[in-house]
């Protein structure tokens, strides 16, 4: 039998539950708690000690709800993100303690201290959260969904700021494309969220609708000096006023022209050359060495065939020396053999 496990696990579920710590909101610490007090506790702890140690758990538990309420750390509430490390944390320190088999008051002291540490955790998880994740738009309607602690419900929590998120200058040249952004960094995060609209402001203050969908971008190719003037885009909430409005001011500058001039942030040298004037000559020496390059390859090749020439010349130089000495060889044997005086045989002297 393991009586302790169980009954730590059960009082840590109840006051867990009792005290309204955000962990108990976690399905899987739910079950780990199950299993501990189904699994563990009965073989673990005395049946005398038990009493005791659930008051301790009850007063360690209940603690983790006695954060205080401030906009800066806490507001009693969690995102999913959060209770998922909240959870994990807790999880690995339970399966420490149960892998090393510990029981008795070794077993209730580990416990203990491990809720001490938890929820330690949880303060900086939840610090975390409040400071750097919960209600991030600095301006605009951002409808965030959040989990309660106090009954672990899931629910929609409007972070309701001025929906002006203030005006952008945009400048293009003409014949390019005009781009206009509308996204802000928190529109994916947000729930009940519409499209994107875009209009155009005249200067009677009227409207002409130009864009409505999902994208949130504008785009207008190939410029001209009357698309310059006031744009606006409004992000919609399904059943409320805009989530955020931005304002565009376009100003339609002239055709780039074939040579770029130095912009205004080039930099100037002491000898008042600019930065673009030095960087051409680098530009210029590498045009300079990929032409080495070429010419070298040529030449190596030109070279080559030369060579080839060369040989083929020696060589048909040779055979055609060969041919002709053959040839005078031939005539002057030829000449030899008709001048020669033929010998007298002995039939020829006995008739003389």
């Amino acid at each position: 039998m393991r009586p302790n496990f169980a009954l730590l696990l059960a009082a840590l579920a109840g006051c867990l539950l009792s005290a309204g710590a955000c962990v108990i909101c976690s399905p899987s610490v739910q079950e780990a708690l199950k299993s501990l007090e189904r699994d563990y506790l009965p073989g673990h702890l005395d049946v005398r000690l038990r009493k005791s140690v659930m008051s301790k758990l009850v007063k360690s538990l209940t603690a983790f709800k006695d954060l205080p309420l401030n906009e800066a750390s806490f507001m009693g509430v969690i995102d999913e993100t959060t209770l998922e490390k909240a959870s994990w944390s807790l999880l690995k320190d339970l399966k420490r303690i149960t892998d090393s088999d510990v029981s008795d008051d070794h077993f209730v002291r580990e416990l203990l201290w491990m809720l001490k540490l938890q929820k330690e955790t949880f303060t900086k998880y939840v610090a975390q959260f409040q400071k750097e994740a919960f209600c991030p738009n600095k301006c605009g309607v951002m409808l965030q969904a959040v989990i309660w602690c106090n009954h672990c419900q899931k629910q929609i929590h409007p972070c309701r700021k001025s929906p002006d998120c203030g005006e952008r200058n945009v400048e293009v040249h003409e014949m390019e494309d005009m781009i206009l952004d509308c996204e802000l960094s928190w529109h994916r995060m947000s729930q009940g969220l519409s499209n994107y609209r875009f209009y155009r402001v005249w200067g009677n203050k009227s409207e002409t609708l130009v864009s409505d969908g999902k994208e949130p971008t504008l785009t207008k190719p190939m410029v001209g000096a009357e698309d310059a003037g006031n744009y606006r885009c409004e992000l919609g909430l399904v059943k409320s006023s805009p989530a955020t409005i931005i304002h565009f001011h376009v100003t339609v500058l002239p055709k780039r022209s074939l040579v770029e001039t130095p912009s205004p942030t080039t930099a100037t040298t002491a000898e008042g050359m600019t930065t673009s004037e030095l960087s051409t000559p680098l530009l210029s020496s590498k045009s300079d060495d990929m032409l080495k390059d070429r010419l070298a390859g040529l030449l190596m090749w030109i070279s080559l065939v030369l060579i080839v020439c060369l040989v083929l010349a020696m060589f048909c130089r040779k055979k055609v020396i060969d041919y002709i000495t053959l040839k005078l060889c031939g005539a002057n044997q030829e000449e030899v053999s008709s001048t020669q005086v033929p010998t007298r045989t002995s039939s020829d002297l006995k008739s003389e």
